[in-house]
């Protein structure tokens, strides 16, 4: 199976899209998480994390391989999705014209003879497309995404375990209790560190306003989030808090990437520039990122006996 695209920029652009997965949550859509979890000179072994409608997630490894002087990654699956015994496939960047690339990922899955491959290979057609569309899209916007593009990390060191710190901020249910501009939250949790929720926040205006996240969470240490309904202002937004022991304690980093909307900057004032818009996200997410990390460190403190 052959999904091919013309994008209009260089194939090095192109490619390093494509192999940088940790960007992949920002500008695709089903995308929540990805993570190299071993390499070696066999290639590398990564966990990836999707949507599966608005309610449930797929979680699946592969071995990847790349070939920067040969514009090549190719990926096999640890496991293959019955009734698949084994997939495997390759992205090829080739450039078509000077400035353009032509892109194909190809898959190839090996099965039983009497085996029904239709839903799989309708599923791997469909995300093979939309990937293809995601990356033509981002690549020909990079530079209009890089002002779009706000993101930061904001860390806080806590003199407590990183057990409580990163409890304290995993259990979401609790915020409406803890957190004092989270108003309401029903949180579903049906696989385990797999949480959905939607929650209503109070606004600097005053309003309130409801959004939708997943979360996968890595006890102790990540808790990754993307929002899959979104603030008015906002095409995307992704982030994390992470727990990093020290011999002192534990540092907690929370980080916000959020990808502006250009049509919506009027919903912050006539005249607001992206500019403004950068300056505002920063200020009004810091602020609550810095307000939580705050509360989880006067929590695990408190119980660390400070």
């Amino acid at each position: 199976m052959v999904r091919g695209a013309e994008v209009g920029a260089d194939p090095d652009t192109v490619f390093e899209l494509v192999a940088d997965v940790a960007r992949w949550p920002q500008f695709h859509l089903s995308a929540v998480h990805a993570e190299v979890i071993h390499s070696d000179e066999g290639g590398e072994r990564i966990r990836y994390w999707a949507l599966d409608g608005d309610s449930a997630v797929r979680t699946w490894q592969t071995v990847r391989r790349t070939d920067r002087p040969g514009l090549r990654i190719s990926f096999t699956y640890v496991e293959a999705e019955a009734p698949a015994t084994s997939v495997r496939g390759t992205w090829v960047f080739t450039e078509s014209e000077r400035g353009r690339t032509r892109v194909e990922l190809h898959h190839e899955v090996v099965a039983p003879a009497d085996a029904d491959l239709g839903p799989l290979l309708d599923r791997i057609g469909r995300d093979a497309a939309e990937h293809l569309e995601t990356l033509r899209d981002t690549a020909e916007r990079r530079t209009e995404l890089d002002d779009l593009v706000v993101s930061f990390t904001d860390p806080l060191f806590i003199a407590g375990s990183v057990e409580d710190a990163y409890d304290y901020l995993y259990r979401a249910d609790l915020w409406p209790e803890r957190i004092p501009h989270v108003v309401g939250l029903d949180m579903t949790e049906d696989v385990p560190n797999v949480q959905f929720f939607d929650m209503d926040t109070k606004g600097p205006d005053g309003g309130t306003h409801t959004v939708r996240s997943v979360r996968i969470c890595l006890p102790p240490r990540l808790i990754v989030y993307k929002q899959i309904s979104l603030p008015a202002m906002l095409d995307a937004h992704t982030g994390h808090w992470r727990f990093t022991e020290t011999r002192e304690g534990v540092v907690a980093e929370a980080r916000h990437t959020s990808t502006i909307k250009p049509s919506a900057l009027s919903l912050l004032g006539s005249g607001t520039t992206v500019g403004g818009a950068r300056r505002f996200l920063r200020r009004l997410l810091s602020g609550n990122s810095m307000s939580n990390l705050t509360l989880a460190k006067a929590y695990a403190e408190e119980r660390a006996g400070f």
